[in-house]
């Protein structure tokens, strides 16, 4: 009787703390941004790489999201016009340097054209993404 009073503790605990420890994603669009990438409304003109993004106004936070790293992952194309852009491997990790200003933004992050064609076709020009803070 105590050995299956142990498990069920055990079994309990483990559904417990997989429920505290989910990583939550948000799901919105991405669009691509050619270079030049400075300067950036985070760093002026100090070179951030390319694997980098500009938030939206929810994700910016009066600038909070400036060197906040996001995965980014493609789950599907925005248009028929490319229906399948996602590569073999959609996911990348880019940093916030920048801010997407509305009416100008089209989506949730503006990625780098790099970024960008690390997990989709540019030729797509916005896809379908999953992303969260890393």
């Amino acid at each position: 009787m105590a050995s299956t009073r142990k498990y069920s503790i055990v079994f309990i605990f483990m559904i417990l703390s997989s429920l505290g420890f989910q990583a939550s994603c948000d799901n919105g669009i991405g669009t691509i941004n050619d270079p030049p990438y400075l300067p950036s409304a985070c760093y002026g003109y100090e070179d951030k790489g390319v694997m980098i993004a500009a938030a939206n106004e929810d994700l910016w936070q009066g600038g909070a999201a400036c060197g906040k790293y996001f995965q980014v992952t493609c789950t599907g194309g925005t248009n028929l016009g490319t229906p399948h852009p996602c590569t073999d491997n959609p996911t990348v990790t880019v940093m916030i340097t920048d801010f997407c200003p509305p009416p100008g933004c089209k989506g949730n992050l503006d990625l780098s054209h790099e970024s960008f064609s690390a997990i989709a076709d540019p030729a797509a020009g916005g896809i379908k993404i999953s992303y969260q803070q890393v």
